[in-house]
């Protein structure tokens, strides 16, 4: 291999180093056990307090199990894309099992959901579109956004008056598109719905929604925000991920309208041009969705986690975003204070990250808290005194 100039070298050099001194530098830590509500980390056993694990399904024996059927039926994985020769039954099964649950017409199944955000705007939306945005939408759609050739509108965050305004500007373009998370991934709080439909409804613009961090355990029957907001069918489309509560793995699809779906098949270029969802993937997460409609002790397992270890960082007087989602940012603005006290957590026994810049914007730096059904109360119990023993030594509660 040729080596870089030593010009090049510095400059990578200088900008990993400030990175590094502004206390945003991103250490991974190497986790030596399966997902779940406990994990190892350089031998030592550690409350998990940050997965997307919101169901505790990720390393479920049944999980597992259905996993092992599955790779002796259908392989590894397909070495092909959908429409040469990547396509199984287990594919087309998933989809219209999706379908049926998040009540649209069609889905189409992606290698993640960041891939379907990527390929989503650029087949439908043309120079003659406009795509409007919420200021804190996850990367992934400001990527997508990035790709297509539409008049790129951003709104200020759930701020429906100022929507109304942007909508009002686009007025008369071919095509509107009104992209939102349906829960914010930094924040834990719910876009608004029922008036952004309304809105959609009232000046003829689609609305679509990133449902990934409520599918499966938000909404009565966990079909997400849709449902927790009573507008299933008023949306013309959901991208969601499975990587979160629908098993923890991969994947992620778009399910819409089918005239969207039958579009992003000839045109999406991840579809296209990226190998096929694994069929162990497809074939436990059809089994998990499937078998939502059994899993209500888990929802209201996480929803009461979610209440108790809300209220008891609370009383103990940690600045924690208001919500009613499983997500608790609790609130340290400074970088490094975020970094301190998660690597003092860490001596305690919890594992959690703290979010700076430029995941989260400057000057928001936080530990962002996931519940997890798996999880028990005497755990968090002994979580909230460890929060508690940190955040005082740390000088952030008295």
């Amino acid at each position: 291999m040729t080596p870089m100039t030593e010009a090049v070298k510095k400059d990578l050099e200088a900008r990993i180093m400030e990175i590094r001194s502004s206390g945003l530098y991103k250490e991974e830590r190497v986790i030596g056990s399966p997902q779940g509500a406990r994990i190892r980390v350089g031998g030592q056993e550690l409350l998990n307090l940050c997965a997307n694990n919101y169901l505790g399904l990720a390393s479920d024996p049944k999980v597992i199990e259905e996993a092992r059927r599955a790779l002796e039926r259908w392989g590894y994985g397909m070495a092909s894309v959908r429409f040469i020769c990547g396509t199984l039954e287990v594919h087309r099964e998933l989809e219209h099992a999706l379908s049926e649950f998040l009540g649209t017409e069609d889905t189409i199944l992606y290698s993640s959901c960041f891939d379907a955000n990527g390929g989503l705007f650029e087949p439908i939306l043309g120079e003659d579109c406009a795509l409007v945005t919420d200021r804190l939408n996850h990367a992934s759609i400001i990527d997508g956004a990035r790709l297509c050739r539409a008049k790129r509108i951003i709104y200020e965050h759930s701020d429906m008056m100022d929507l109304e305004v942007k909508l009002k500007e686009v007025s008369g373009m071919r095509i509107t598109l009104i992209m939102t998370d349906g829960v914010f991934s930094m924040d834990g709080d719910m876009a608004k719905l029922p008036d952004i439909c309304a809105l959609g409804e009232k000046y003829g613009a689609l609305v679509a929604v990133d449902d990934s961090h409520a599918t499966g355990f938000i909404g009565g029957n966990g079909r997400g925000t849709a449902e927790h907001f009573g507008v299933m069918g008023r949306l013309d489309g959901i991208t969601t991920t499975f990587g979160k509560a629908l098993g923890g793995a991969t994947g992620g699809c778009f399910s819409g309208r089918k005239e969207i779906v039958e579009l992003l098949r000839q045109k999406s270029r991840p579809y296209l041009f990226s190998n096929t969802l694994a069929p162990m993937v497809a074939a436990v997460t059809l089994s998990i969705v499937r078998g939502l409609g059994k899993s209500e002790g888990l929802r209201e397992r996480l929803h009461e986690n979610t209440r108790f270890f809300r209220r008891a960082l609370t009383d103990a007087g940690f600045d924690v975003k208001p919500g009613e989602h499983p997500i608790m940012p609790l609130m340290l603005y400074e970088e490094r204070l975020a970094v301190e006290m998660a690597d003092r957590l860490l001596g305690e026994g919890i594992y959690v990250v703290g979010f700076s810049y430029p995941v989260v914007p400057k000057g928001q730096a936080r530990i962002r808290v996931q519940m997890s059904a798996a999880l028990s109360l005497e755990d968090l119990a002994n979580a909230a005194e460890s929060f508690t023993k940190v955040g005082k030594a740390l000088g952030i509660i008295r």
